[in-house]
């Protein structure tokens, strides 16, 4: 390797590493550059001020009706940040095509400077913003409290950020040989694939780790529209307060028995898909095959509250059920079956497994579907029969797929949505149908309490961790083969 190959190499490497660094500050409210302003809200992100003009705005309502904070200041803003993120946009984009040959790096790296320059020109756009507002404090001095201009970070930040990843471009131009004329756009088969699944990588950091963010709330005396600040700092007395206080420890444990219970249900007929998987397998008949399974998995597609409309016009004290037993003179009066407090927990985990047994049979169809038919042969010759190939054949060559399964409902215990325990919640039957999830949002939403609710989902999620890890050793240890 030549010199010149060298330096290419680790400026390449580098320039990634800043690119990456440059897209995901975009979604980290504590380092946003558009944030000139005390009165912008301080959890915005660099990406929401740059998209969401109304967020953007929230608190700004009356100083820019009296006009101590210029609209047209506050669109600079705007668009500069919609600008910068753009350019964030088209440098990822560059950073992609880096992975290619010399002629897909060429493209890449006009991308890459153009994103870096672009970046660090909105961000100029920015600092033009906050200077305008600096200055009609200086003319009107009594107007300090009522702008309260910030110089943020950020700013200087973005800016070194987007003029390295602009000067780093053009290094790699230099050093990245030119392609041959007829030479063709090309990436190796892995880095296809690398490609392929960044788009996933990018949504799973933004709706499952950058969250995580906000497990600070749990350390902390926090109300909605609040701000953090050390002097709310509480350490880990959200913590405590969970098992201190008698009602609070007494009510935890109602949810958790529920939770558990459910949960505990719906493992223990998690065999079902499978099950009717396999036989839904045997049908012959291709249409009646199409027809049970679009039927049975059309039901996953519909939400829990027009699954609770469904119930109630056929269980509610004046629905079909009530209606046919009067009819039939078995009932003097109707029924609210709904209302009822009685066998709660299995009526949830019928619902449930009405709307997600189709649903959930798919994968192992599609299981069924990549199993050797040589083997159904040879079963045939030895005058197996339909049976003897379901319990011989299908049943074990799907136990590999029931075990992984398995283990991701283990981990997922304390995890069994809100949606569908909300809709059919009533008077009758809260003390039952209250389960951790839904006893999050009552606390957090209903009540407020947004650092306790921080804390119980914490909880849940670390647990849900080692769930994971001991039931996937607990697999190591019986079947001999883990799954993570």
């Amino acid at each position: 390797m030549t010199k010149k190959e060298l330096v290419n190499k680790i400026v390449y490497i580098a320039l990634r590493v800043l690119i990456v660094l440059y897209v995901v500050l975009l979604f980290l409210p504590g380092i946003n550059p558009a944030r000139i302003t005390s009165k912008i809200n301080r959890n915005l992100s660099l990406f929401t001020s740059g998209f969401f003009y109304k967020s953007l705005t929230d608190g700004l309502g009356r100083s820019m009706q009296k006009g101590w904070i210029p609209t047209s200041t506050i669109r600079l803003t705007f668009i500069a940040s919609m600008i910068c993120c753009l350019g964030a946009l088209c440098a990822g984009a560059g950073g992609c095509l880096s992975v290619g040959n010399n002629k897909l790096k060429r493209i890449g790296n006009f991308l890459t400077f153009g994103g870096g320059l672009v970046g660090a020109v909105s961000i100029f756009g920015i600092r033009m913003a906050q200077n305008q507002l600096q200055a009609l404090v200086d003319a009107n001095p009594d107007w300090a409290d009522k702008t309260s201009v910030l110089n943020p970070f950020g700013i200087t930040f973005f800016m070194t950020l987007a003029s390295a990843v602009a000067l780093l471009s053009i290094v790699t131009f230099a050093t990245t040989p030119a392609p041959a004329k007829d030479e063709k756009a090309h990436i190796e088969p892995k880095f296809q694939l690398f490609l392929m699944f960044l788009p996933f990588a990018v949504l799973l950091f933004v709706f499952a780790y950058l969250p995580l963010w906000g497990w600070r709330y749990a350390f902390f005396d926090y109300s909605a529209g609040g701000t953090l600040s050390m002097d709310k700092f509480r350490g880990l007395y959200w913590f405590t307060y969970l098992f201190k206080n008698a009602a609070t420890a007494k009510h935890i444990g109602r949810v958790m028995l529920n939770t558990l219970a459910m949960s505990g249900i719906g493992i223990a007929f998690s065999w079902l898909p499978m099950v009717f998987a396999i036989f839904l397998s045997e049908v012959k008949n291709p249409h009646v095959k199409r027809i049970v399974q679009t039927c049975t998995t059309v039901p996953n597609f519909i939400s829990w509250v027009l699954v609770y409309a469904v119930a109630f016009a056929i269980f509610s004290s004046d629905g079909f059920v009530s209606s046919l037993m009067m009819q039939q003179g078995i009932w003097d009066k109707g029924k609210n079956m709904l209302m009822s407090g009685e066998h709660t927990w299995l009526k949830m985990w019928a619902w449930g497994t009405w709307k997600g047994l189709g649903w959930s049979a798919i994968i192992y169809l599609s299981a069924i579907s990549g199993i050797d038919q040589q083997l159904y042969e040879a079963a045939t010759v030895d005058g197996a029969g339909r049976f003897q190939k379901m319990w011989h054949i299908t049943l074990p060559e799907l136990i590999p797929t029931y075990c992984v399964l398995l283990t991701l409902s283990i981990a997922g215990i304390l995890s069994n949505g809100m949606e569908q325990y909300l809709v059919f919640e009533n008077p009758q039957n809260t003390a039952a149908i209250e389960v951790l999830d839904l006893y999050v949002y009552k606390i957090g939403i209903n009540g407020g309490l947004i650092p306790l609710s921080t804390v119980v989902g914490m909880l849940k999620s670390i647990i849900s961790v080692v769930l994971l890890f001991l039931a996937n050793n607990i697999s190591k240890l019986v079947r001999g083969q883990s799954v993570v």
